[in-house]
């Protein structure tokens, strides 16, 4: 799999690719730019994507445990969700002077992170014929949550333009120009009317990380937050919204917790939900205020 035959191939920066706990749709993804992964494959040497290739090369599965490299960029896919995890994503860290993590999963700990919200062993013991054979950890988290990442690239799954950019800014020693602002700015570039405002349909789009070209509220769909939180998102007013375009209290949590279950933005999602009108907790505030 190694693509070193040029005359320059020294001089090439090394590109890994790994995966945890994930479907491979990022690595797919990647795999998808087709002509651009070509012209790729002409500037970097690509020593480890087993999504890409079966074959082992100098920085196959037995270099990494053998602890070759350094990696000039580490891609990495999918959470950490056993013991095994959290070691090899350590060892990754060290072999990698860029460490860049890919989608959901590996930025806020995916749609296994629903797990966090609830007894794993429980779920063990129904699944699995002899749930003692399974090594597993309580959470799904995050990559950033056990070591250093350089940068985020978010999306379930990720964008493909965005990935390219991503790519090139880092081999080039640049800052990734990754706009940081909300779908909703998205849907005024393309000129689509707020649904939100048009037809009351709720939507996600104001606390949601652009990059996917707001596609769903094109389609008069709410955004359901698949490319994860804003640097910033605020969830007071968003839950406020959900609540008045007809959400449940219960519904709302649940639109929260999908791809990005585990983003510690939106932690405060549940204690937001609990001060709803005629909650205990809303009651409680009443009084005191009314006290004082």
């Amino acid at each position: 799999m190694d693509t070193d035959t040029g005359p320059d191939a020294g001089h090439r920066p090394a590109l890994a690719v790994w995966k945890f706990a994930s479907c491979d749709g990022c690595q797919l993804t990647l795999l998808d730019c087709e002509d651009e992964l070509l012209a790729l494959a002409d500037r970097v040497r690509i020593e480890h994507f087993l999504e890409m290739s079966a074959a082992e090369g100098p920085g196959g599965e037995r270099a990494e445990l053998a602890g070759r490299g350094p990696y000039d960029l580490s891609l990495v896919e999918g959470s950490i969700t056993t013991p095994q995890d959290a070691e090899r994503i350590r060892h990754v860290r060290r072999l990698s002077r860029r460490l860049v993590t890919i989608g959901a999963c590996a930025t806020a700990g995916g749609i296994q992170a629903l797990r966090n919200f609830g007894e794993v062993a429980e779920f063990r013991a129904a699944v699995y014929a002899r749930p003692e054979y399974i090594s597993t950890l309580a959470t799904s988290t995050p990559v950033s949550a056990h070591v250093p990442v350089d940068f985020e690239l978010r999306g379930c799954p990720i964008d493909r333009r965005q990935l390219l950019e991503v790519i090139t800014a880092c081999l080039a020693g640049r800052k990734p120009g990754i706009p940081g602002h909300s779908v909703c700015f998205e849907c005024k570039r393309r000129g689509t009317t707020c649904i939100t405002v048009a037809h009351g349909t709720p939507c996600l789009g104001p606390v949601t990380h652009a990059g996917c070209g707001a596609i769903c509220p094109a389609y008069k769909r709410g955004c359901y937050g698949c490319f994860g939180p804003t640097a910033r998102p605020n969830l007071r007013s968003m839950v406020r919204e959900l609540r008045h375009d007809g959400m449940s209290e219960r519904d709302i949590l649940r639109v929260f917790h999908t791809f990005n279950a585990a983003a510690p933005e939106y932690a405060p999602v549940p204690g937001l939900v609990e001060e709803a009108p005629g909650s205990s907790r809303a009651e409680k505030d009443t009084t005191a205020e009314g006290a004082e």
